[in-house]
């Protein structure tokens, strides 16, 4: 079986590799993330988890390289990771009442035969109308600065929404596990088998 590398090394999307049984490795893509002009979201993490899975093809010869990007789309604007309690307070307040689309950039790269399969799955949550005193408490209890839109559905991120929508609920935390199992079984490689 040909080796997993997880070209990441954001600890959620470990997390939600490890749910497959499979063994892997991680390493950081060193990938300019920066949007090209005009450049619409559903293209940017094609092209993102693409070039994230294609940068470690050369130190990694003889791998299954995967590569993920997840932006959020509030009001027709891309937003990225806050990296500030102002700035996840501010998205929230942007998000309250409204839908949000998130959409996941997946890429399997292998780089012995160079094949490369790469999707887009897109997932929609709908925020019910937040206080600011709830968007306050929020951040402040869950720290959700490193995480596109500003919260952590898996944790307490729950309870800021009226209703999720997608195929796969592991899309919105950064990896779309059913996705990259069609991908793998398409390499050969079926964690039930």
């Amino acid at each position: 079986m040909q080796r997993l590398l997880l070209a990441s090394t954001s600890v959620y999307r470990q997390q939600l590799l490890e749910k497959l049984h499979l063994p892997f490795i991680c390493a950081a893509p060193q990938t300019d993330e920066t949007p090209l002009p005009g450049e619409s979201a559903e293209a940017l993490v094609l092209r993102l988890s693409a070039a994230k899975a294609q940068a470690l093809a050369t130190a990694y010869p003889d791998y299954l390289i995967i590569g993920s990007d997840q932006v959020c789309v509030i009001a027709g604007e891309i937003t990225g990771k806050p990296h500030s309690e102002e700035n996840a307070r501010q998205q929230l307040r942007k998000a309250s009442g409204q839908q949000v689309t998130f959409y996941t950039g997946l890429a399997l790269y292998n780089s012995r035969s160079q094949h490369l399969q790469v999707i887009c799955e897109p997932f929609h949550v709908h925020f019910r109308t937040l206080s600011d005193e709830e968007i306050a408490t929020y951040v402040r209890l869950e720290q959700p600065l490193f995480c596109a839109g500003s919260f952590k559905s898996e944790g307490l991120g729950i309870a800021l929404f009226d209703k999720l929508e997608g195929r796969d609920p592991n899309t919105l935390i950064g990896l779309p596990l059913i996705a990259l199992l069609k991908m793998l079984r398409a390499e050969g490689i079926n964690p039930l088998v």
